[in-house]
């Protein structure tokens, strides 16, 4: 049997494009460090690539890159990192968890998963935790709403009232189709209820939790003669708000079932999960579903009038809010809130039948929501071809294939490009994605199938504006991204002959490489006993000390730098180490300043939540940005995983020697 480094799982909450990207990215990292990695994908086919005990066994870490449950228990005792998948879609964004997988700390007993230093991570993180149950949720839900809404959507071929045997266009066929997308439809809620109780609670949890979806779509019944509760009687839904709290509800009521129930005989195991469990949770989720009923039923009705509330203000508002939303993260959190609530509002469209104000005002937003999702690919095709020659092959060839996956409703193709340049290319996204779904508004499109990008576009109403709408904005946004491209690519052919000095004393410099090194920490440049309240007090002394010690000549545009870097993703590592980095025009030259505080400096965001202790800050000039800076950055890195250099730079308070130490690793 194989065995591997690095063994990974990755998972989505769609399953189409992040769970893959993901398992990409983190081979290649993996084979730039030498490694063997194995990467198994929890997609919408299932788990493929599955890993085996023997291979979780012999592996010397773990990457678990999910926001979904991917049975991480497997691999308690591991040396683990654990984070959304939306980390891992850059090869040097996967390196970075492969570096923290291997500097973990394993348990083989697994019985000190819960230190005291951990509860700050845990804290931290419970966002995400919540996060993956309701995406484990979603995953499982969206695949009811698409076949639904499709085949729901396909019945309209034969006449918008074919499925009613009164009517003069009634098809028995298309009524038959109606009758099944429905089905699937009605599902969503109780899925999606269902499957966030059994990423919390396990399989357990699936009983409750579908008995609190279905209460969701029915709420209270109530006789209408003698207004009470009765079984017979009619209930108002409360949607999907409502299979979110009953699936969170139904999964924690079963851990604390297993609590109450933990002290029963091991050999009633058996009755516990055929018998105890399902009777007692689902008597207990049911009895506080139908209590909640009432305020649920009130929230829902909110939501939606809130909504339509925004289309009363006008196609640009709901549009603006619509598109930002789809274009901010690209299938991450925000994207799939505008996505599930336009799924929500379609499934109340479909319910309340063709015609009415609900069904028109729910499938124009569905339009919307989908042109926003279609654009940001088409975005990045634009660009490829007309600026072609401002982007690389890589980025040549992904830009031609987001032309099918942007036309299938496929927006995570433009993540890489966003990835690159944040900014500008995350407002030029969301640019476009808005003025699609205004323009979408403004047309009238209605679209009463959920999935499918331009596969759909017979059963779309309004459909040849729908594709002008999307088009326009894929143009306006590719025009804008092609300016940026070309802009950057201008700024760093000006920037290349100002290398050329940098690098042209290399002959001199082969004969005496240590004293070149030797020159980035200076022993006065090393400071060993300072106390500093924060971050931004410890970036701020560097700041100034580099323009006092002539590296640079404004120590505000110093400072400014080094936050922007922050901004991006903390420097903070991990074992008390930070490698901050200011990269300016300010600086003349490039140098690495140390401060150590033995207190520990809190508010820096490591990796493993500890205070920093060491900061070893690169100054680095505009014009070496990405030669000695990445050079620098990627010697020091390397060194921090070596845990001898750790200890001699953290024990030691001698400032030569610690100079001595970190000049050695940078020759």
């Amino acid at each position: 049997m194989a065995k591997f480094d690095i063994i990974a799982a990755t998972g989505c909450p769609t399953g189409i494009a992040h769970t893959f990207m993901a398992k990409e990215a983190l081979e290649k990292a993996a084979a730039e460090r030498g490694l063997t990695i194995k990467v198994e994908t929890h997609g919408q086919v299932g788990v493929e690539n599955e890993l085996t005990k023997s291979e979780i066994a012999g592996a010397k870490a773990v990457v678990v890159a999910a926001d979904k449950d991917v049975q991480a228990e497997r691999f308690a005792g591991k040396p683990m990192v654990s984070v959304g998948v939306s980390k891992a879609l850059s090869v040097e964004a996967a390196g970075k968890l492969i570096d923290r997988a291997l500097a973990a700390k394993g348990d083989d007993t697994v019985a000190a998963a819960a230190d005291v230093e951990d509860e700050v991570e845990e804290k931290e993180s419970i966002g995400h935790v919540i996060y993956k149950h309701l995406m484990n949720g979603v995953s499982h839900m969206l695949v009811f709403v698409v076949a639904g809404g499709v085949l729901t959507a396909v019945s309209f071929l034969w006449g918008i009232t074919s499925f009613d045997s009164t009517a003069a266009d009634y098809n028995s066929f298309a009524a038959m189709l109606k009758i099944i997308g429905g089905i699937a439809m009605n599902l969503m809620v109780p899925v999606l209820s269902a499957y966030i109780a059994e990423s919390i609670g396990k399989r357990p949890a699936l009983v409750p939790g579908f008995v609190a979806g279905m209460i969701a779509i029915q709420g209270l019944p109530v006789n209408a003669d003698t207004g009470m509760i009765d079984a017979g009687g009619a209930g108002v839904g409360f949607g999907f708000l409502g299979g979110i709290v009953g699936g969170f509800l139904a999964g924690y009521v079963i851990l604390l079932l297993e609590k109450v129930f933990a002290g029963l005989p091991k050999n009633l195991d058996g009755l516990k999960a055929i018998f105890l469990y399902p009777l007692f949770s689902t008597a207990i989720v049911g009895l506080v579903m139908l209590g909640i009923s009432g305020p649920m039923a009130a929230i829902n009705t909110a939501m939606m009038d809130f909504l339509k509330g925004l289309s009363a203000s006008g196609a640009v508002v709901l549009g603006l809010a619509i598109g930002c939303m789809c274009a901010f993260d690209m299938g991450g959190p925000v994207n799939k809130a505008a996505y599930v609530t336009g799924t929500a509002m379609l499934t109340e469209a479909l319910a309340a039948g063709v015609g009415t104000e609900t069904y028109n005002f729910g499938t124009n937003f569905m339009a919307a929501v989908s042109a926003a999702c279609i654009v940001p690919p088409l975005i990045t095709t634009f660009a490829v071809v007309v600026g072609k020659k401002y982007f690389s092959q890589e980025d040549h060839d992904a830009g031609v294939v987001n032309l099918i996956l942007g036309c299938t409703h496929i927006t995570e193709g433009a993540i890489p490009f966003m990835t690159k340049n944040i900014w500008p290319v995350m407002p030029i996204m969301m640019l476009g994605s808005s003025i699609a779904s205004i323009l979408t508004i403004m047309f009238n499109v209605h679209d009463p199938a959920p999935h499918g990008g331009f596969l759909v576009l017979p059963v779309v109403e309004n459909g040849p504006l729908w594709v002008l709408a999307i088009l326009i904005g894929a143009v306006v946004g590719g025009i804008l991204f092609v300016a940026f491209k070309k802009y950057d690519f201008e700024k760093n052919q000006k920037a290349a002959p100002a290398d050329k000095p940098v690098d042209a004393p290399k002959a001199a410099a082969v004969e005496a490489p240590k004293a070149e090194a030797a020159d980035f920490v200076k022993v006065e440049n090393v400071f060993v006993a300072e106390d500093f309240a924060s971050r931004d007090e410890a970036l701020s002394f560097v700041s100034n000390q580099a323009v006092k010690a002539g590296i640079a000549g404004d120590a505000d545009a110093v400072m400014n730098a080094f936050l922007a870097r922050e901004a991006e993703g903390t420097t903070g590592m991990m074992e008390g180490f930070a490698i901050p980095h200011a990269k300016s025009d300010a600086i003349t030259e490039a140098a690495v300043i140390v401060v150590k505080d033995e207190s520990g400096v809190t508010g820096w965001d490591t990796m493993d939540g500890a205070p920093v202790n060491v900061a070893i800050a690169l100054l680095i000039p505009g014009a070496q940005a990405g030669t000695t800076h990445l050079k620098i950055l990627s010697k020091v890195a390397e060194a921090l995983m070596d845990q001898d250099f750790r200890a001699t730079v953290k024990g030691s308070t001698d400032a030569a020697e610690i100079a001595k130490t970190i000049n050695a690793r940078l020759i």
